[in-house]
Order: C-alpha cells, then sequence, then structure tokens
C-alpha cells in the first residue's frame, strides 16, 4: 500500500509478480535483471501514485466546481439585493435626516471590521467582477458612513448606544484562532469576521430597544433589510447542504445562526411587543457597563458621567452613580 497526499493507492499484484519471479543467469546479469525489475516496479509505482494524485485532483475540482455552481441560487442572489438596499436605505436616511439619531456607531465599527478583515482575498487571487463589485461596495459604504458619523458627530445619541465591544471582539478573535480551518492569516481572519458578523447587529438592536419611541422609516428599512438578507443566506446554505451533503461552513453557519436568533428576538419585540432576549440583552448591557464605571473610577479615579432615564423611569437607559449629597431628591419630568 502507498500512500499519496490524499488517500492511500495499492499497488497491482502484476508488478509485484514481475519483480520477484524475473529469471536468474550469471551473477552479472542477474543483478541486472533484478536492478531493471527494480525500476519498472518503481516507475509502475510512482506511475500509479500520479495517477491517484491526478483522480484526486479531478475529484476535488470537479467537487468545487459542483458546490460554485449551487452557490449561485436565488437565495444569494436576494440575501446580496437585500443587502445592499439595506446599505442604500442607512446612506439616504443619514444624508436625509441630515443626522445619526436612530443609528448605533457602534455597529457601523463591527461591519467595517467585518467587511475589511473578510475581504482581503481581493489582493490575494482574481474573482469575478460581481463579487468584486459587491466586495469593494461594501468596503467603502462602511468607511463613508464611519465618515458621516464623524461629520455629524454632534447628532449622534451616545446615551442610547451603549453596547461594550470588547465583549464582542475578544470572544470572537478567541473562536476564530481555535476554530480556523487553518492556521494562516487570511483564514483566521475570514474566520474571525464570519463569527464578529454573527454579532454585528447587536449594538443596533440595543439602540432600538432604548429607543422604542422612534418611528423613523428609513432606520426601520436598514434594520429589516439586514436581518432579512441574513436569513437568506440561511437558506442559501440549506439549500446547498441538501444538494451537496458533504457540504460544510460551520463558521459561516455559527455566525448566521447568532445574528438570526436576534434578528428574529427583535421582530418579535417590534410587532408583538414581547420579546424573549430584550431583557436578557439590555440586563447584560448594564451590567459590563456598571463594570466599566467601576473600573475607570479605580484606575482613572473619575467614571462617565451620568445619562437620562427615558419612558417614565422603565429604567431602559443605563444610569451612573451619581456622588451622594445632603440635598434632599427633586423630582423632575424628563
Amino acid at each position: 500500500q502507498v500512500c499519496s497526499s490524499h488517500r492511500p493507492l495499492l499497488v497491482r499484484p502484476a508488478v509485484l509478480l514481475a519483480t520477484l519471479h524475473m529469471p536468474l543467469g550469471d551473477g552479472g546479469s542477474s543483478s541486472g535483471a533484478i536492478g531493471d525489475a527494480a525500476g519498472t516496479a518503481t516507475e509502475a509505482v510512482g506511475a500509479s501514485v500520479g495517477a491517484g494524485a491526478a483522480s484526486d485532483h479531478t475529484d476535488s475540482a470537479a467537487n468545487i466546481a459542483k458546490l460554485t455552481s449551487y452557490s449561485w441560487n436565488i437565495f444569494r442572489y436576494i440575501g446580496d439585493y437585500l443587502h445592499l438596499f439595506g446599505i442604500v436605505a442607512l446612506l439616504a436616511t443619514l444624508l436625509k435626516n441630515k443626522s445619526c439619531r436612530g443609528i448605533s456607531r457602534s455597529t457601523q465599527v463591527l461591519y467595517f471590521c467585518v467587511f475589511t478583515s473578510r475581504y482581503l482575498d481581493l489582493v490575494d487571487h482574481s474573482q469575478n467582477a460581481y463579487l468584486v463589485f459587491f466586495k469593494l461596495t461594501y468596503i467603502f459604504t462602511s468607511c463613508l458612513v464611519l465618515v458621516i458619523f464623524w461629520k455629524l458627530d454632534r447628532t449622534y445619541e451616545r446615551q442610547k448606544d451603549t453596547c461594550n465591544l470588547a465583549v464582542i471582539f475578544v470572544p470572537c478573535i478567541t473562536a476564530a484562532v481555535l476554530l480556523a480551518n487553518e492556521y494562516s492569516v487570511l483564514e483566521m481572519l475570514w474566520s474571525f469576521s464570519q463569527f464578529l458578523e454573527g454579532f454585528a447587529m447587536v449594538p443596533q438592536y440595543v439602540f432600538c430597544y432604548r429607543d422604542r419611541g422612534a418611528k423613523d422609516i428609513g432606520v426601520m428599512l436598514y434594520v429589516m433589510s439586514l436581518g432579512g438578507y441574513r436569513v437568506f443566506y440561511a437558506a442559501n446554505w440549506i439549500y446547498k447542504k441538501v444538494q451537496m451533503p458533504q457540504y460544510s461552513d460551520m463558521q459561516s453557519w455559527t455566525g448566521g445562526v447568532i445574528e438570526i436568533s436576534f434578528f428574529c428576538d427583535y421582530l418579535l419585540s417590534v410587532f408583538t411587543g414581547t420579546s424573549v432576549l430584550r431583557a436578557m440583552v439590555l440586563k447584560v448591557d448594564e451590567k459590563i457597563n456598571e463594570l466599566q464605571d467601576r473600573v475607570e473610577l479605580r484606575v482613572l479615579g473619575s467614571s462617565r458621567p451620568s445619562r437620562p432615564q427615558v419612558e417614565g423611569g422603565v429604567g431602559e437607559l443605563r444610569k451612573r452613580r451619581a456622588v451622594p449629597t445632603e440635598e434632599p431628591a427633586v423630582d423632575m419630568d424628563v
């Protein structure tokens, strides 16, 4: 049994028999005959290994071609254009309102990191025009949105954009290092982007949970489009799995399941007023920020200023600890 780089190959018995049953003459000629037979056997084994490797390469190329053909399906196209529509809705909303109100800057930072870490393959190998267009568009628009936030910084609602990004980045980096298919820079960055995208909309959902009175249609279209795009991508993965049972992409599937879970809970909150994850997400967010305040107070000697409470004191905006005074508390309408 001779092993190639992919799988074991069996040497034909006739090759071994030809080596073992060569006729012997005198000493010199018998050595030459054995040498010739050994050379013949070696060439035959090499040819067998080469044929096996070529067969493996052909099978691999056929599987890749088959997977590629199934990748271009209606679910993927709808997902791609829904994603593009969401970005256009976001830019139109920002420019129309001349304000960042209703939009989480933290989500835009996360998407910028997702796109720049995932699409480094643009400089690694050539791709068709469709992929190049979408990848460059995502990178360019994510940069443009951050520039708009910088220009309209005075309209940015920091008190509602409370999600701590470190709590998202650290687990995603850890998962990318541990679960990457291979330990190359591009592969680990791609895995990181898949895990990170699963949480990219979480700051926006937290923002919306704290801003329940807002009725901006543009913001609603943006959030719905970004969540819906992942739903159609999940349908794309299911379709490919049905067509090719050997297809597997655990990093994408994991990020997709996480993001769709948050999106479904957001839809439940919007249309029914009830939510499974809303209270938990806000509670975790508040605890994390309280811990951050204590660390800042211990290290820097001060914490961030108090932030107002909205919606009649429901307690959905995190409250900062204030220094107690001797003056009696005065009830104020906010």
